[in-house]
């Protein structure tokens, strides 16, 4: 715990510097690389795939799709990406198709291309007008949401919510994250409104955007949490000591981060 804490304390204010201060070319890359290592954890260190090229292929190309995205999410750069990587991983498969299985190609795509895209999302809402403002949401959202399912489950959990993928979680704890994730986002709705009066912020969006980013960021470790399940590790990595490798970090933003940007298109939080 102790470890964890100490991490914590220093992480926190290096993240606060790279996404409110920090020019945004600098998230940008610091988020690729984090990418490219989350890749080679989901595959790797997982024991999924051994393939080294394959592993090396997926990791270049999580990196290309979160520069991708900072570069203005050009439509042909992607297609380009998306056919170099196809050429490579088919590639293998044609070379050697007895051992490279369509189910290993299947996991490169997840690992170099879904997982960082939808990671990304954080660079996309980063370069829009109002990014530095609405950055602090998708953070909020998951932060809080843990926060709040660790203390309440910790004091109140009774029922558990999925014992054989995550024993610890509780219902009561996910209640509690979901409440918490709401609160915070309603007093980050008054600090915008306070401090940014040429923004309308909208509370009714506030309260969905807490509500449904809660649920999503939970979906989202729970769906890696199976992952290390069926693979029988503890953790992704040892990067961050006391909290894991990058995906064990990240794992809930995977959700949090493209739908607090699809929901900036659909229902803003400020106009």
């Amino acid at each position: 715990m102790k470890t964890r804490v100490i991490s914590a304390a220093v992480l926190l204010p290096l993240l606060a510097i790279v996404v409110l201060w920090a020019p945004t070319m600098y998230a940008a890359v610091i988020l690729a690389i984090l990418m490219a290592i989350g890749s080679y954890e989901l595959l790797y260190r997982t024991g999924l795939l051994r393939h080294s090229r394959m592993v090396i292929y997926s990791s270049v190309m999580a990196f290309a799709v979160v520069m991708w995205s900072y570069a203005g999410a050009v439509h042909a750069y992607l297609l380009l990406g998306l056919i170099a990587y196809s050429v490579l991983l088919f590639g293998e498969m044609m070379a050697d198709h007895i051992h490279v299985r369509i189910e290993m190609v299947c996991l490169c795509y997840l690992s170099g291309l879904i997982v960082p895209y939808m990671e990304s999302g954080l660079i996309r809402i980063l370069t829009q007008v109002i990014g530095r403002q609405m950055i602090i949401v998708p953070f909020c959202i998951a932060f809080m949401s843990d926060a709040g399912a660790y203390f309440v489950g910790l004091k109140f959990g009774r029922h558990k919510l999925a014992p054989v993928v995550s024993p610890n979680k509780t219902i009561e704890g996910a209640l509690g994250g979901m409440a918490a994730s709401v609160i915070a986002m309603l007093i980050y709705a008054i600090v915008l409104d306070l401090f940014f009066p040429q923004y309308r912020v909208s509370y009714g969006a506030a309260l969905l955007y807490g509500f449904a980013g809660s649920l999503c960021g939970m979906i989202g470790d729970l769906c890696f949490s199976i992952i290390k399940r069926q693979t029988g590790i503890k953790d992704y990595g040892n990067l961050i000591p006391g909290h894991g490798g990058v995906l064990d970090r990240l794992d809930s933003m995977v959700m949090v981060a493209p739908l607090v940007e699809a929901l900036m298109l659909l229902i803003p939080l400020v106009v």
